[in-house]
């Protein structure tokens, strides 16, 4: 089971806590980050007098959003969940409406992941294999969201509680925290002077922390190269090159679909993958929700008796995962979100054909 959802979990990650699975599953998908989004409505109650206390939920989201998108930095980012740690170096660059990564792990297997805009090569030099694909976003911290969508206010109130010092920077701290019990909440750390995300902590519903991802150490405005990650990138020589391919497509047209929305969760995207790739079989539907900070994908494939033995929920750190079987298929909902919304998604799933 805990090997199966590995593998699922490389391939969801739509929301706020996208660099905290793939850090976990690599130890190591949503809107795309090219539109320039509206900010959302003012909700909330905010600290001290101050600019910072003006700002609304909107005004917080995308100022982190495009402080993710428009600085250079270089910087070891660490994510700690009970009595687990994994941790990666990560090399970001943009030029325009380029954007480009580089992420090592730095525990686990040694895994090194290459982004530019939606191309991803990763490199597995134990395998010797360079997987090639092409997704909507990656998803690394600290790429907050990709989108500030309408709705959060409706489900979530921000404001913000302090002030700190991360990894040497001034931090505000934002707290988010969910209008019901279908979310969790974050604490956010934003460093001051470029509303970057430096860390980041994932609270249940009692406010514990569940997850906590950060910077030890970054520098920001780092001479990063373009041209020598992209050349990086393209040496795939010596290495056996995998092709993992995804069919766009809709979940009506696959004869799935909801009985009853779930509160703030809207169908970003569905896919389909014509060859298995990573523990997932092929012909598997990936149906992806998302309310602007949580996902959750729903992942459809044929029931096989001799591979699909065993229904439950596992957790690891903030992201859950229930598997059961429907009928003649197999359902594995995951997302960074609690137990009772997965299960809200599997009542509401049906089959129309």
């Amino acid at each position: 089971m805990r090997e199966k959802f590995l593998s699922v979990l490389l391939l969801a990650g739509a929301g706020l806590l996208a660099p905290v699975q793939m850090l976990w599953a690599q130890a190591v998908i949503g809107p795309t980050d090219a539109a320039t989004p509206t900010p959302a409505a003012t909700t909330g109650t905010f600290g001290p007098a101050g600019r910072e206390s003006e700002r609304s939920i909107g005004e917080w989201l995308m100022r982190m959003h495009e402080a993710s998108r428009k600085r250079a930095y270089v910087g070891t980012f660490v994510v700690t969940s009970e009595a687990n740690l994994a941790s990666a170096r990560i090399w970001h660059v943009c030029d325009g409406d380029q954007q480009m990564e580089r992420v090592d792990t730095l525990t686990g297997p040694p895994r090194s992941t290459f982004r530019r805009n939606d191309q991803v090569v990763t490199f597995l030099p134990d395998a010797k294999i360079a997987r090639v694909e092409k997704r909507e976003s990656l998803g690394l911290f600290p790429n907050l969201l990709n989108a500030t969508d309408s709705s959060i206010p409706e489900f979530y109130a921000a404001r913000q509680v302090g002030n700190d010092r991360v990894a040497g920077f001034e931090a505000d701290i934002v707290q988010l925290k969910p209008k019901d019990q279908m979310r969790y909440g974050y604490r956010i750390w934003s460093e001051k002077k470029s509303g970057l995300v430096i860390k980041l902590q994932t609270l249940d519903l009692d406010g514990r922390v569940l997850e906590q991802a950060a910077f030890s150490e970054l520098q920001l405005d780092a001479p990063v190269r373009m041209d020598k990650l992209v050349q990086m990138m393209s040496k795939t020589a010596g290495y056996k090159t995998e092709k993992l391919e995804v069919m766009p497509t809709t979940a009506a047209a696959e004869g799935w679909s909801l009985k009853a929305p779930i509160a703030g969760f809207k169908s970003m995207s569905c896919l389909k993958r014509p060859v298995a790739a990573g523990g997932v079989q092929p012909g598997t539907i990936q149906w992806i929700f998302s309310d602007g900070l949580a996902s959750v994908s729903l992942f459809l494939e044929a029931f096989d008796t001799q591979r699909h033995v065993r229904e439950g929920l596992v957790s690891m750190g903030a992201t859950q995962s229930l598997t059961q079987r429907l009928n003649d298929w197999w359902l594995t909902a995951v997302g960074e979100v609690p137990p009772q919304t997965l299960k809200a998604f599997v009542l509401a799933l049906e089959r129309k054909k």
